[in-house]
């Protein structure tokens, strides 16, 4: 399975219009690949907050829309990072989305972690509270976005829901690129999987991201990882790798802490 990852940079002179055409755009250039996947938030960027009100959207708006099309006309699998999703009670999430080779909704997954300690994204969206996987011909997914990464037990329900690829969808700050790196290893490693980690670049609202989106194999190793700017990483993922990491280091069968 060939996925490619698109590091977008938000700069904060582009209207998000413009950036959702230009990413379509960017979309539809991956048409050699299975599965494509962009970062967390990145119509607005993940620290503009004071957008995220003014720019949410139907889980049906333009970002949807646009994606939708963008999927269609490459023929891939897209995972289209995530954007601010206003409620029909009005709350606001933060929604991921997957579309599928036909331009169809596969899978939304509304983030289960919040970052900001009690302001930001914290107080200003609603949390979600299910874990979403989604069954491609070769590989099931897992969706996390950006702050999980920090939670293992999401990621062991993910496992447990058999997920075989974890794919993150992330707006993390630099100034914490080696937590980045190193929890997306160390996710890798302990649930023998595939990690597909893509952040943005750029900064918002004062906060430089990190770039360096990864892509990490079943036993931690970076197999490509991307610069501070915008980028696109592809890279062949072979499907059975998982199922024999597992067979071979069978650490998953020894569990003993449960839910």
């Amino acid at each position: 399975m060939r996925a490619s990852l698109i590091q977008i940079a938000v700069n904060e002179g582009e209207s998000v219009a413009s950036r959702r055409s230009r990413v379509a755009d960017l979309v539809r250039e991956q048409s050699a690949s299975d599965l494509v996947v962009l970062p967390e938030l990145w119509t607005v960027g993940a620290f503009a907050y004071e957008q995220f009100e003014t720019e949410a959207e139907p889980l049906d708006g333009p970002t949807c829309q646009e994606m939708a099309r963008a999927a269609r006309d490459a023929g891939v699998w897209l995972h289209a990072g995530s954007f601010v999703e206003r409620a029909g009670d009005g709350s606001l999430y933060n929604t991921a989305l997957v579309l599928s080779p036909e331009g169809e909704l596969a899978a939304t997954y509304r983030k289960i972690h919040r970052f900001g300690f009690d302001q930001g994204e914290a107080v200003l969206m609603s949390p979600g509270d299910t874990l979403t996987t989604v069954a491609l011909p070769e590989q099931t997914l897992g969706l996390a976005t950006c702050y999980d990464l920090r939670f293992p037990e999401l990621f062991r329900g993910l496992v447990d829901a058999g997920a075989t690829t974890m794919v993150v969808a992330a707006g993390w700050p630099a100034r914490r690129l080696a937590h980045w790196t190193l929890l997306s290893r160390a996710r890798a490693v302990e649930d023998q999987c595939y990690v597909l980690s893509c952040g943005l670049a750029g900064t918002h609202a004062g906060v430089e991201q990190a770039g360096h989106s990864l892509v990490v194999d079943p036993w931690g190793e970076i197999l490509a990882q991307a610069g501070p700017g915008e980028d696109v990483l592809t890279v062949e993922l072979d499907p059975g790798k998982v199922a024999e990491t597992r067979e071979q280091f069978p650490a998953l069968k020894d569990r003993r802490l449960r839910r």
